[in-house]
Parts: structure tokens; C-alpha cells; sequence
């Protein structure tokens, strides 16, 4: 969605996650491990960052505190768009500097009106790049949080990728349990296994997950860091386990798949399907076979706020095929999906 602004443009990744997920230990480690990096930390909840710290300056909206190793945390109690824009005049004029930004949102926040800023706002859109979206769950907890708390649905519902914190204290039949939950909630973003914030920056920033490119990925496992081997990063296949009847999840995944598609009954099934159910669409992305097109169409969209781009020629013919990936609130997928085949060109 974001493909077409400069590569200049400020990154920032929004980490989320329910209450005692693990957010501000990932941070901590990061910091840590890495006192090369010029990050502005943006906490809207008051609550330590465990370095210590010196106050530069203080608002009635905005604190900002400098850490030791030269990255800055800004607590921000009212609009974030203005603290936004006000960071990003005391970086033009050079008295703060940073080179990307983490928002760590409360663990009771919905995600939602904080992504539709970077896309909203003109300034912001045309000076920051939102990198990507990542939640944490804590692993022993999530299960009663789902079932209780409807925002927990969607921070999953949102994510790119998901860290799952706390395996360690549950079984092996509990974390397969937890796993097909939130692979039902969300199929499409890729899930970590970390223990203690203990992961490798690679994998949660600069993850370009609002370029409109070719990837989707149907999400068939997740990946575990082994911090005894220098954070080694192996593959494992998602354990099945049955859905089970007390899953009452009002958020899942949606896959749309077809053959090669007329673009104009292409068109007017997304703008139908954005208008009438787009509220509901957390997150989407398709990347569509279009008839007497040698080029992949790829659409992703938050909401309402929706991107499309043609990329990579596709190499095999035989390889054609459209799939629309939608996470939302519960959609009337059959009559969708009829809808969606009969936009198969003749």
C-alpha cells in the first residue's frame, strides 16, 4: 500500500499484544543487543522501559526520555497523531534524532485507529512508512483472553507477525491448541515461538509488509529461536488439532481462490466487497491471475484504505491462480465466494 512513497521515509513497526504479553521485554532485549540503533519508543500507557533514563522534556501530552544508550522514550497520554507530528518537527529541526520508531500500544488497545493514522494523515503518510503490525500472545494466557476480551481477536487479527511468548509453560498439546487458534484467527501472518523477548531483530522490523508485493503465504507452521545457538531459526509444521466448540472467535480467515479473472468483474467485486464489508476487513491481500495479463495484480487493504499495483510477470502459465486472502469479522463467505468465481473470465 505504501510501495509508491519514497524509500526515505521514517520506518515504524506497531507492537501490540494483550496485557503481559511480553512487549516490553522484546524491547528491552532489543536495546540491549543492539546500542547502534536510533530508536524513538512511542508508549501510549504509562510504564517503564528498565534503563535508566534522563528527562529532556515534558508536556502535558508528550514526555519524552532520552535512554542510555542514546534511544528515546515518549509516553504520549493524548492525540497520537499530533505527538506524530510533533517528533517529527524536533527531527527536521535536528533536535531529536532517530532513524525508525516502535509503538508499543496499550494491552487493552485495538490496534485499528492507530494503523488508519499512517494512511489518514497527510504529513504522517507522507513522512513515515508503517513497516509492519507484530503481536505478541502470551502463550499460557491467550485461550481465556479470546474467549474473554474481543480486542485480543484483534491484535491477532491485524498482525504480520505474531510472537508467542511463554511456551515454556504450557504442554505440547496445549501449544497446539494455541497455535490452530490463532491460525484460524489470522492463516496468513507468520508465527514466531521466542522465549524472554529473546529474538532476532530480523524477524519483527524492516519486514516491508505493506509493500504491495507477489508474497502470500498461507501460514503451515511456525518458527522456533533457539538463543543457545546464536538465535538459530527452525521451521515446524502446526500440530492439527481439532477446532474446538468453545472457540466462539468472531475474527477468522478467509481464502478466495479461483482461475484467471476478468478485471472489470474483478474491480467491482473488490469495490463491492470493501464498501459494503470493509469495517469488518482487519486486513487483506490478494494476489490475482488477470486474463490477457502476464502480470500479477496484487491488492492488500486495511478497512477501507485499500492499494493496488501490478507486479511480477508470472513465469508458468500453468501457475495462474487468484487467491484473496481476508481476515474479518464473521463475512457471509459463500455467497461472497460465489460472487468471487464469477468474476473467471469466459
Amino acid at each position: 500500500m505504501t510501495d509508491q512513497l519514497p524509500s526515505s521515509l521514517l520506518p515504524a513497526t506497531l507492537l501490540t499484544g494483550f496485557l503481559g504479553s511480553g512487549k516490553t521485554t522484546l524491547i528491552n532485549y532489543l536495546l540491549k543487543h543492539h546500542h547502534d540503533e536510533k530508536i524513538i519508543i512511542i508508549e501510549n500507557e504509562f510504564g517503564p522501559v528498565n534503563l535508566d533514563s534522563e528527562l529532556l522534556n515534558t508536556s502535558t501530552d508528550i514526555q519524552i526520555v532520552e535512554m542510555t544508550n542514546g534511544c528515546i522514550c515518549c509516553t504520549v497520554q493524548g492525540e497520537l497523531t499530533e505527538a506524530l507530528h510533533q517528533l517529527h518537527a524536533q527531527r527536521a529541526s535536528g533536535e531529536l534524532q532517530f532513524d525508525r520508531l516502535i509503538i508499543e500500544t496499550t494491552g487493552l488497545a485495538d490496534p485499528a485507529p492507530i494503523i488508519q493514522t499512517f494512511f489518514i494523515d497527510d504529513l504522517i503518510r507522507l513522512t513515515i512508512k508503517l513497516d509492519a503490525i507484530i503481536t505478541l500472545v502470551d502463550a499460557q494466557h491467550i485461550t481465556q483472553q479470546l474467549d474473554e476480551h474481543r480486542v485480543a481477536q484483534s491484535q491477532i487479527g491485524f498482525a504480520d507477525r505474531i510472537i508467542i511468548t511463554k511456551t515454556d509453560c504450557i504442554d505440547d498439546e496445549q501449544k497446539s491448541q494455541v497455535l490452530n487458534r490463532i491460525n484460524k484467527i489470522n492463516n496468513k501472518a507468520q508465527i514466531f515461538q521466542a522465549i524472554k523477548g529473546e529474538i532476532p531483530k530480523s524477524q519483527w522490523l524492516d519486514i516491508h509488509a505493506f509493500d504491495l508485493n507477489d508474497e502470500l503465504n498461507i501460514n503451515q507452521g511456525f518458527f522456533v529461536i533457539n538463543p543457545s545457538k546464536n538465535q538459530e531459526v527452525n521451521f515446524k509444521s502446526i500440530p492439527y488439532a481439532k477446532p474446538s466448540n468453545a472457540w466462539n472467535d468472531n475474527i477468522c480467515s478467509y481464502l478466495f481462490e479461483a482461475g484467471e479473472l476478468d478485471l472489470k468483474k474483478i474491480g467491482s467485486f473488490m469495490e463491492s466487497l470493501v464498501e459494503q464489508y470493509g469495517n469488518d476487513m482487519l486486513r487483506y491481500k490478494g494476489v490475482l491471475a488477470i486474463k490477457d495479463n502476464e502480470q500479477r495484480l496484487i491488492v492488500q487493504g486495511v478497512h477501507k484504505v485499500v492499494g493496488f499495483d501490478y507486479g511480477s510477470p508470472w513465469q508458468d502459465p500453468a501457475q495462474k491462480v487468484s487467491r484473496l486472502v481476508v481476515i474479518s469479522r464473521k463475512l457471509p463467505f459463500e455467497t461472497l465466494n460465489e460472487a468471487f468465481l464469477k468474476t473467471v473470465a469466459n
